[in-house]
């Protein structure tokens, strides 16, 4: 293993860096540092997870690098975020401790701009930057980015995710063509690779394990469950794991809000983080995580980002991303520094794809896991009780003069009874709770049946049945009457006057099939019952009739040749009326009432 000195690293930063802890350099920083400290101009494209070391990889190279006497800025970082713009100039300031006289300028947007202008007079050497607002300095002609010769760009990938794309290339012209441009990123995505073919010369890839894999120490684990089971899942792993220190990643900041109150209820040592907060209040939370007096952090992708913590035991996946790098992202923030963490995924039958498409990217197989019962929960909790006590500090002198009247006090209890009500004390709470939950069914993925899956009906045909808590219902309208998954929802959604979770949906020729949870079952069936569409009246109901999914296609064919009947029938009579909407098609929705277009071409029918 090589050290610091042997990278090349002046005697000024290795004296600061000793102190900070440093004492061999992590893998991106062995690979970096020498190349960026030697005679390369090459442009470099360093593909790593976040919490590999990557500040240092490049900041001490261009603090190394930089003149102190040239009071103008050399060499600029772009970043992502106001919270990764102040760590990263924070860290730097750091390890340039015995250089004098360098001077590291961060400027973010949500602080006075007025002060950073009045900064950049007193003379810098390295801007640390967020995009939105270097743009709006330069727009103010607060400072030129003609003297500068390296250009950083952490984060890379995030920064395109946000949106930064038109300002980076708005920076980026704004710098000389001569400059060096290091680009850093957790993942090579086409955005990426655009970036480094438009501005990087004949750029060095370097990349630390694989591109788009999770950190090596990061175990994967799944549980699957139903969905209103979800929560009860997240309570029961945050209590079997009882020093849980994790993030848990909502999709919105409605779900983010939800769930940080549920916790909060409950009794768990949680907050949320989200957009919606303002910048006082994002930071205030973060100080509190960061300062462990938060054990679980519900939060946004996007509000996440900027927050660097080295010794995260655990990142939860509520909501389980859409994107794989969003995934790759949220598992890289544990398991890192050389520790251990766990990315767990609460997912649904549904989401079970993603998990196998996740494990071809990074390489890794997820862990199928299995929720703890009320009495490993209990068992688990009792021994962090046992420990605590253990673990302790006594001051004797200060509690000396309070004894005797403790002892007094508990005199008429013996050793055991002393003991029992100590540990229960703490105890009680997961007690009784756990002793009236029930257990949550963990849906296995190996071959088991599940309530997606065909089930034989009686004439040998297939027959589909709905998840675990969902209802299946029968619509007689399909494609031929324009039914399509987006109107079903909101006919359901009009019809009942407040938005329910909705489950599969099947559009057929002439009828359909979509879920709903049992307990509004029955609401529906009445709700769309009322209803005519076409001049047909709609007819709901449960799925699981007998003969039901077997014989719809034979009874709608009938209906429909009726209704067709009738319509013709209507049509000839009111001959006027036709010829003033003979191009539309009429929803009647009770009270209201949507109007439709319908093309004029026809389809040919087989």
């Amino acid at each position: 293993m090589k050290t610091f000195e042997e990278l090349g690293v002046s005697e000024e930063i290795l004296k600061a860096i000793k102190e900070l802890g440093y004492e061999h350099p992590m893998p991106v920083q062995e690979e970096v540092i020498p190349y960026l400290l030697g005679d390369n101009d090459n442009d470099v494209v360093a593909l790593a997870q976040t919490g590999t070391g990557k500040t240092a990889a490049f900041g001490i190279p261009l603090l190394q690098g930089i003149d102190i006497s040239r009071k103008e800025p050399q060499a600029l970082i772009l970043c992502p975020t106001r919270e990764l713009c102040l760590q990263i100039a924070n860290d730097l300031r750091d390890y340039s401790k015995y250089m004098e006289d360098m001077q590291v300028l961060p400027v973010y947007g949500g602080t006075s701009i007025e002060n950073q202008i009045r900064n950049f007079k007193k003379g810098v050497h390295i801007i640390v930057a967020t995009p939105g607002r270097l743009i709006d300095l330069l727009e103010r002609k607060a400072t030129k980015l003609d003297t500068i010769s390296k250009v950083v760009m952490d984060e890379a990938d995030e920064m395109l995710d946000m949106g930064f794309t038109d300002s980076i290339n708005a920076i980026l012209e704004r710098v000389p063509e001569g400059r060096n441009t290091l680009m850093f990123s957790a993942t090579m995505s086409p955005e990426i690779s655009k970036i480094a073919k438009n501005y990087l010369r004949n750029a060095k890839e370097i990349v630390i394990g694989y591109k788009n894999s999770g950190a090596e120490n990061v175990h994967h684990i799944y549980y699957m469950v139903h969905s209103r089971h979800k929560y009860l899942a997240l309570k029961r792993i945050a209590d079997y794991y009882p020093d849980i220190y994790g993030i848990v990643f909502c999709r919105t900041r409605l779900e983010t809000q939800e769930i940080a109150d549920k916790l909060i209820t409950d009794g768990y040592n949680a907050d949320s983080l989200h957009g919606e907060l303002s910048q006082a209040q994002r930071d205030l939370v973060m100080q509190k995580f960061r300062q462990r007096r938060l054990q679980i952090l519900v939060a946004t992708d996007v509000a996440a980002r900027g927050l660097d913590v080295d010794d995260l035991t655990h990142v939860i996946n509520y909501g389980f991303p859409d994107d794989i790098e969003v995934y790759t992202h949220r598992s890289g923030r544990t398991g890192r520094a050389g520790k251990t963490g766990t990315s767990i995924a609460i997912i649904n039958m549904k989401e079970k794809g993603k998990v196998r498409m996740i494990e071809k990217v990074i390489g890794k197989k997820f862990e199928e896991g299995k929720l703890p019962t009320g009495q490993e929960i209990c068992e688990k909790q009792l021994i962090k009780v046992i420990d605590e006590i253990e673990a302790v500090q006594v001051n004797e002198e200060e509690i000396a003069s309070f004894l005797p009247g403790i002892y007094r006090k508990l005199d008429w209890l013996d050793k055991d009874d002393l003991i029992k009500r100590v540990v229960s004390l703490e105890f009680n709470r997961f007690l009784d709770y756990y002793s009236n939950a029930e257990e949550i069914e963990t849906i296995s993925g190996k071959g088991e049946q599940s309530g997606r899956e065909k089930k034989k009906g009686k004439k040998g045909g297939s027959r589909r049945v709905a998840e675990e808590g969902f209802a299946r219902l029968f619509l007689n309208m399909g494609r031929t009457d324009g039914m399509t998954p987006p109107r079903v929802m909101d006919m359901l959604n009009h019809n009942l006057h407040r938005r329910i979770d909705i489950g599969r949906i099947d559009i057929m020729q002439n009828f359909s099939f979509f879920e709903v949870p049992e307990e509004y079952a029955d609401k529906v069936i009445k709700a769309l019952g009322r209803l005519t569409v076409n001049k047909r009246k709609v007819t709901v109901e449960y799925s699981d009739a007998e003969g039901k999914d077997d014989d719809a296609p034979k009874k709608q064919g009938a209906d429909r040749r009726k209704s067709k009947a009738r319509a013709k029938e209507d049509v000839r009579k009111h001959d006027d009326f036709r010829k003033f909407f003979s191009d539309d098609e009429f929803f009647d929705f009770g009270d209201d009432s949507v109007w439709a277009k319908k093309s004029k071409k026809k389809k040919k029918r087989k």
